[in-house]
């Protein structure tokens, strides 16, 4: 009989014995796992660099499995873009334990990062972060996200993430390369820009076609025409790529 318990881990019995693998928050603090004696030497010095699941038979840590889950060649590029094409704060979330997630953080370079997280965690931390006045983007691929994504003022998922995390998610990005992101951001503010731009002349055009009217300096028919004109030049014009 195997008992999954959603973003801790898996509880089971082997011959009478009790097992179970999962995070270190499950492991040692839920299930009050020790380390024995002549193993705390080798735990100390397990590689930062490697996402860690832990397993115990009977209340003692058996063995520690060290996934080997690279960082993307294009991660730490792709957050000072994002910076600097105006997100203010980059935040990195995730369920592996404190000495990677740390690790992590300090390679990508994000403002400020949180280890072990629930699922819960995350969209708390969103919920929290839109009280404070702030606008969120939540970036996600996973079941375990799928919270946070639901929750955020924007949630984006990627096209080889989980279903679930597909669905729920407000863009999903098509190409597994997170510069897409930065060129989502850039094309978003584009697009702002082109909107206020055609507001500010469609107001200030038409205003002066009804002041001209009134004065009567243009006939019906040529202030028709040239409002006419504009709205036909204004929409080719938005036509063209948002980016170069």
């Amino acid at each position: 009989k195997v008992e999954y318990v959603v973003a801790h881990g898996i509880s089971t019995t082997i011959e009478d014995h009790k097992a179970v693998i999962g995070s270190y928050h499950f492991v040692f603090e839920d299930e009050k796992c020790l380390i024995p004696e002549d193993g705390k030497e080798k735990f100390d010095n397990i590689p930062e660099e490697y996402s860690h699941l832990y397993l115990a038979i009977d209340g003692r840590l058996a063995a520690v499995i060290c996934i080997e889950d690279p960082l993307r060649e294009e991660a730490k590029a792709s957050v000072e873009a994002l910076r600097g094409a105006g997100i203010s704060k980059i935040v990195m979330m995730t369920g592996d334990s404190e000495r990677t997630a740390a690790a992590i953080a300090r390679r990508v370079g994000v403002d400020e990062y949180y280890s072990e997280v629930l699922p819960e965690d995350k969209a708390n931390f969103i919920e929290k972060e839109k009280a404070a006045g702030r606008k969120v983007i939540m970036v996600g691929d996973g079941i375990n996200d799928s919270p946070a994504l639901s929750a955020a003022n924007v949630g984006i998922a990627i096209s080889d993430g989980a279903e679930i995390a597909r669905e729920i998610a407000d863009i999903t990005v098509g190409a597994d390369d997170l510069q897409e992101l930065v060129v989502l951001k850039e094309i978003s503010n584009a697009l702002m820009k082109r909107i206020r731009r055609n507001y500010r002349f469609i107001i200030i055009f038409n205003a002066g076609l009804i002041a001209c009217g009134v004065a009567g300096i243009l006939q019906p028919t040529s202030s028709a025409l040239l409002h006419n004109t504009s709205t036909l030049a204004i929409s080719l014009k938005s036509m063209q790529n948002l980016l170069p």
